[in-house]
């Protein structure tokens, strides 16, 4: 029996790391990517549109749409800073790449996901990337939208382990931890990629988040989880932290945890074999070299 391919939309902020993951996406024949949506993360959401459909035009698949996300988090309207320090002012490192030629489409990520979840009911993986401000809108744009996503993987949380933006939280939930907090108690097939998993993939000093992130959507032999609740701090010094109660010790009392449904948290990881995979889809690399 031939196995089904596996449509995915990516949520992006490109991003160094976003942009070899996305490469890996569009060489990866496990996968149809059928759209990417983008996000402020990294960089500005103008400029992850921009950065988006420069990979595409790059890769030679100007076919995949993009749409646009907001520029602001999902309740609190706060525009936030880039990770310059990182990715460069541009998020590609600074190379001063010429604008794209194509444009994003008209509807919002959030409409953009809604429409290709309700086309295509349970057979949709979103592999978020960024900030889950698009999953979070798009889930109370359509209340429907959480049973008809087949799977959304996250690139986020730092479950036992210290944050990358402070002691508690990592960066993506950190930016709209309101956000998180909405996927992560939706009821949707979510599977949460922590920082305890991705600090485990090293390529030369390089930790691969998002391509880890990206391969367990492709291949979910390469990470074991563990199933239970996860609610995210949304204010305070421990703002962005993901706290994950796995069901092991049963509390009696009712409380915000009680009756939440429970998300998969990745607990191991096979980082050689996602190296492996990265580096034997290899054109990928001299795509990074066209690009930086």
């Amino acid at each position: 029996m031939v196995e089904e391919i596996k449509k995915i939309i990516i949520d992006t902020d490109p991003g160094i790391d976003d942009a070899i993951a996305i490469f890996v996406a569009l060489q990866s024949p496990e996968i149809e990517v059928i759209g990417l949506t983008t996000i402020f993360g990294n960089v500005h959401t103008t400029l992850s549109t921009r950065n988006a459909l420069h990979l595409l035009e790059i890769a030679g698949r100007t076919d995949i749409p993009v749409a646009e996300g907001p520029h602001v988090t999902v309740t609190e309207g706060v525009k936030l800073q880039s990770s310059g320090y990182v990715h460069g002012t541009d998020g590609l490192g600074n190379q001063n790449i010429s604008p794209p030629k194509g444009k994003p489409i008209e509807q919002t990520a959030a409409e953009f996901l809604i429409q290709q979840a309700s086309l295509y009911p349970g057979k949709v993986t979103v592999v978020a990337l960024g900030p889950l401000t698009n999953m979070a809108l798009a889930i109370q744009l359509d209340p429907e939208f959480f049973k008809k996503v087949g799977q959304i993987v996250v690139l986020g949380g730092a479950f036992a382990v210290n944050g990358n933006v402070s002691p508690a939280a990592e960066a993506n939930i950190f930016k709209d931890p309101t956000a998180a907090d909405i996927v992560f108690t939706s009821g949707a097939d979510v599977l949460a990629v922590g920082l305890n998993i991705t600090h485990q993939v090293v390529l030369t000093g390089v930790f691969l988040h998002d391509p880890t992130a990206l391969l367990a959507a492709v291949n979910p032999s390469l990470i074991t989880y563990s199933e239970g609740v996860v609610h995210v701090q949304t204010v305070g010094i421990t703002k962005g932290l993901t706290i994950f109660y796995n069901k092991q010790k049963r509390v009696v009392e009712v409380t915000e945890w009680s009756g939440k449904p429970a998300v998969k948290v990745a607990v191991t990881v096979d980082a050689p074999k996602v190296i492996e995979l990265v580096m034997a889809r290899s054109s990928i690399l001299r795509s990074i070299h066209m690009l930086l």
